[in-house]
């Protein structure tokens, strides 16, 4: 079951409260939220909030890779945020494809690897041309992974899975390694039908903006997941704020509902 972690207020974080580097998380994930109200706090159209966090995103996955984390997840656009204005996801679909452009530029340098979780079939020609460019240069790369969750809900993600799962038993095409012939689905065989298929669970979830909601975030994956909770905005999210989420996430102990 879910454990939160509830940020709290203090004029100063205690010296002791230091990030710990031999117990990093392996996976951390984290909702992007609050863009707009950062916006509108300055009196700004939603459209600059989206392009102060895509610049956000962009030093937060530089700093993972920096200090050694092996994948971060970021929720970037959800099965339901298709119900926002047209200009808003335009706008956000844009920064989406000025942002692909950049990485594949880089790429050779940074040796980031990129993944993208979620139904692109909806997207357009050329956004879906350049997702698969850039996954295909990823495969020469053996650093960061930085998966990127677009028209992503963990609701839809289970149901796919199941028809998967069962389009496949309709024409007998599972293996028997997978313990099916014995009429058993198990866990990690019904992982394998996930858009996370060979990729650790998150260890610690990040959900900045104040809000408390898991948001149909990696539902199935975020089982044991440390959640960690912040009123910043995450265009405001910056090193320091990942470092504090780190240190709370490294004074937990972790059970997976043993002792």
């Amino acid at each position: 079951m879910f454990r939160f972690i509830k940020q709290k207020k203090q004029a100063r974080e205690p010296e002791r409260l230091q990030r710990q580097p031999l117990r990093l998380p392996q996976h951390i994930a984290i909702v992007m939220d609050g863009n707009g109200r950062w916006a509108a706090k300055r009196a700004l159209p939603r459209s600059a909030g989206h392009a102060a966090g895509a610049e956000t995103f962009r030093r937060v996955a530089t700093y993972c890779k920096n200090i050694g984390i092996e994948y971060l997840t970021v929720y970037a656009f959800s099965t339901e945020n298709w119900k926002r204005p047209a200009d808003e996801i335009a706008t956000i679909m844009e920064l989406l494809e000025k942002y692909l452009h950049e990485a594949l530029e880089k790429m050779e340098r940074d040796k980031v690897k990129m993944k993208f979780l979620g139904d692109i079939s909806v997207l357009s020609p050329g956004l879906r041309e350049l997702i698969a460019e850039t996954e295909e240069l990823s495969k020469k790369f053996d650093g960061v992974q930085v998966n990127i969750c677009l028209n992503y809900g963990g609701r839809d993600e289970i149901l796919r899975a199941a028809e998967r799962y069962a389009a496949e038993i309709s024409k007998a095409e599972v293996s028997a390694a997978d313990d099916h012939t014995t009429g058993t689905l198990t866990e990690e065989a019904f992982s394998r039908y996930m858009y996370t298929d060979g990729i650790p669970d998150p260890d610690l979830i990040i959900r900045p903006s104040g809000e408390k909601r898991t948001s149909n975030f990696l539902l199935w994956q975020s089982a044991y997941s440390e959640y960690y909770f912040t009123d910043v905005l995450w265009p405001d999210f910056n090193e320091r704020e990942l470092d504090r989420a780190i240190t709370a996430y490294q004074s937990r102990s972790r059970r997976y509902g043993g002792l």
